[in-house]
This record gives structure tokens, C-alpha cells and sequence, in this order.
């Protein structure tokens, strides 16, 4: 029998007695020695990077359960992949109950930190960044946890990711919070998700603030139940340099919140403003499909309370210019695409107007849109997600 110790700051666990801090520092074969402390540690370890600068030239990865990976600051720990030789992640995690804090992780070739099936994971005080400002080359994601349950992300900052700066993806209960995305093509995404909390974050100059999306012929579909609330998502204005062919190639420079194809999604009491597309947009999936279980609508979605600035300007999507100058130099700063007309409650609760473009089908081309303002504060109460509840010993390690 493992006797426990007390709880080590900032871990997520419980230690065993013989539990051990190892202690990496910069320097020669920094790579060896990083990775070599990351294989060798044991539950309840905690694997401490030293300040300064670690020059690294392959990614990093851990698959011991209940480790901690701290460093002594996101500003003072930086683990460079200027020089990586692969095009895989910084750091791959696949265990479960690790602590990943107070470091940074620059220029991968890949993702920034990706972790995938790893439960009860904490992102706390992490930097990711891509040096060189946006770029099509960059790594597609900073912060990926995906096909995981708890998640937490709390204090994190990303700039430069060529998909999305924090991206959750086919996970349940899922907190996003006290965050900043800067300078990525979206600034937060959650994706295919159960159950996610998105709040008190700074999403601005990315091509999309914040997205809830729902994608086909994937493990986990059918995303439901998003609560987007007390953000400030504003000038979001980044040229969208997406590689072509990913879904967030298709989102317009300007957006601020975009759901899209989602179930029972709250947005509510945010800062929009200064996004030249639309401060809310709400549309359907529209590329061909095969997948016989997907819904490409977005449905029961609720948009209330927030406070609007200037927006819709200069939408950046088909025949926006051409609809803004018909409307007198703009569109109001909730758009809606129109699909799903009788079939997808969509309740806008604002004192700011809302255009639907009478869009008939989600494959329809823009061509065909026929433009109204629309009314879209009726209909039956939609009942609000239930606040998401993480494991007591993560709320403990991010404290």
C-alpha cells in the first residue's frame, strides 16, 4: 500500500510519499534530458523546467498518468521548436490527471501542445506562440486537448496558430477561462463537444473570435449544451490564413462569435465589438455531406444580454460588400443565415437588430439569399445549460 503525502502546489494529486520533483535545466542536450525526465517519471512526480531558454529540435511527450509539468513562468520557461526536424506537436500528452503550467512553447512545426484521451487535463498559465506573426505555415492549433473528459484551460495565451488558438475538440466538460487568443485564424473553438463553459476570456485581431462548430463523419457528433459568456471578443480583423481546404478557411475576416451546426448554445452577456462581419453569426454546415446522423443546423440557440459595438461594416463573406452598401454601409451586428426556418428555434434576446439571409437550405448559394431584418425574440423559453462541474482536485490545481 502507497502511502499518500500532502498535495504539491499546483498538483493534481495526491502524491505518493517517495513522489519527487525532477528538475530539468537549459543547456547542452536539453532535448535528452527533457524527454528522458518526462519517460522516466512516475505518478504523483512533478517535472520542473528551469527559467530559461530550452533549444529543442523534436517534440515532446508524455504518457505517465498524474504528473505535473511546470516551469517557472510563461515568460521565464520558453521551450523554443525553432530548430525542430519533425512536423508533429511541441509537446504530446496521453495520459490522464496531468498539470501542464507556467511554461511556453514557441514555433512548432506542428501543434503547440496537443493532449488526446488524456481525462482531467489542466492547461494553467501556458503560452503558445508562433513568433513570426500569422502565417499559413504555422502550426494548425496551440492548445488541443481532444477526445477527453474534464477539461480545463485557464489562463492560457496563444497567438499565431494557422486553425485555431485553443481548440477543444470531441470532449466533455470542458471549462475555457481567464484566456487570450490573439492573431489566429479562431481565436477559440470548441468543437464537437458535451458540456463546455467559455468565459472571462479576450479573443481579438484573430479572424474569428470564438467558435462553436459541429463537423461530420466524426467519433464524437452531435455537440450540444455551450454556454459563451463574459468575453471581450473585439476587433477581430486578422486576414484569414488558414491552409485552404480547412473549415476555418470559410470563416470571414471580421467575426466575432460563429456557432455553427450546434445544439443548445448560450451567448450571453459578452463585449462584441469592432468585428466587421458580424459580432454573432449563426449558420448551418453547408458543404455536401454523407454522414446519415449529422444535422447541419444550428438549433435551440440563444443570443441575449450582450453589450454591441460597431460592427458589419465590411462583411467579408460572398456578396457582403455588395449587401452592406444595399443596406446603407452595413449590416447589424447579428446575422443569421436563415436555413432551418421553422425546424431550429434560434432566440435573439438584444436590443440590436438582426438580419436573416433567407437562405432556404444550408447548401444554397449565396446568390440566392434574400435578405430581411427579422424578429427572433419569441418562442418558448429555451432552458440554459447547467454550469459546468470539474473534479474538485482540478479546481485545487489551478488555484
Amino acid at each position: 500500500m502507497r502511502l499518500k503525502c500532502a498535495v504539491a502546489a499546483g498538483a493534481l494529486v495526491a502524491a505518493p510519499c517517495f513522489a519527487k520533483t525532477i528538475a530539468v535545466a537549459p543547456g547542452a542536450d536539453a532535448q535528452e534530458r527533457l524527454q528522458t525526465a518526462l519517460i522516466e517519471a512516475l505518478p504523483g512526480d512533478i517535472v520542473s523546467i528551469g527559467e530559461g531558454r530550452f533549444e529543442l529540435t523534436d517534440g515532446l511527450s508524455l504518457d505517465v498518468a498524474k504528473v505535473t509539468v511546470k516551469g517557472a513562468g510563461p515568460d521565464k520557461t520558453v521551450l523554443s521548436f525553432k530548430g525542430q526536424q519533425g512536423a508533429g506537436e511541441g509537446l504530446l500528452v496521453t495520459s490522464d490527471d496531468v498539470v501542464l503550467r507556467d511554461f511556453a512553447v514557441e514555433d512548432s512545426k506542428g501543434d503547440g501542445i496537443k493532449s488526446k484521451g488524456a481525462d482531467r487535463i489542466v492547461y494553467l498559465n501556458v503560452r503558445v506562440e508562433w513568433t513570426g506573426g500569422p502565417k499559413e505555415t504555422n502550426g494548425a492549433y496551440g492548445v488541443y486537448p481532444v477526445e477527453s473528459r474534464d477539461v480545463l484551460v485557464d489562463g492560457v495565451t496563444v497567438k499565431g496558430a494557422s486553425d485555431a488558438g485553443i481548440y477543444v475538440g470531441q470532449s466533455k466538460n470542458i471549462v475555457v477561462r481567464n484566456s487570450t487568443a490573439m492573431f489566429n485564424v479562431a481565436g477559440i473553438e470548441i468543437e464537437n463537444c458535451y458540456n463546455a463553459d467559455v468565459y472571462a476570456n479576450v479573443a481579438t485581431r484573430n479572424t474569428g473570435g470564438i467558435l462553436v462548430f459541429d463537423m461530420p463523419n466524426l467519433p464524437q457528433m452531435g455537440g450540444h449544451s455551450v454556454r459563451v459568456f463574459r468575453n471581450t471578443v473585439v476587433n477581430n480583423d486578422t486576414p484569414n490564413f488558414a491552409p485552404k481546404g480547412n473549415i476555418v478557411a470559410t470563416v470571414p475576416t471580421g467575426t466575432g462569435v460563429m456557432l455553427m451546426a450546434n445544439r443548445n448554445v448560450h451567448v450571453f452577456e459578452n463585449r462584441l465589438a469592432d468585428n466587421a462581419t458580424a459580432n454573432v453569426m449563426v449558420v448551418s454546415y453547408k458543404k455536401p455531406f454523407d454522414d446519415k446522423n449529422y444535422d447541419p443546423l444550428a438549433r435551440d440557440i440563444v443570443v441575449r444580454d450582450n453589450q454591441h459595438g460597431r460592427a458589419g461594416w465590411a462583411p467579408g463573406f460572398e456578396g457582403g460588400a455588395q449587401l452592406a452598401a444595399a443596406l446603407g454601409g452595413g449590416i447589424p451586428p447579428i446575422l443569421w443565415d436563415g436555413t432551418g426556418k421553422g425546424k431550429a428555434l434560434i432566440q435573439v434576446r438584444e436590443k440590436v437588430p438582426v438580419l436573416s439571409l433567407g437562405l432556404a437550405e444550408p447548401t444554397s448559394p449565396a446568390g440566392e439569399a434574400k435578405p430581411e431584418p427579422v424578429d427572433l425574440s419569441g418562442g418558448a423559453p429555451i432552458a440554459e445549460p447547467a454550469a459546468v462541474v470539474l473534479p474538485p482536485q482540478m479546481e485545487a490545481a489551478a488555484r
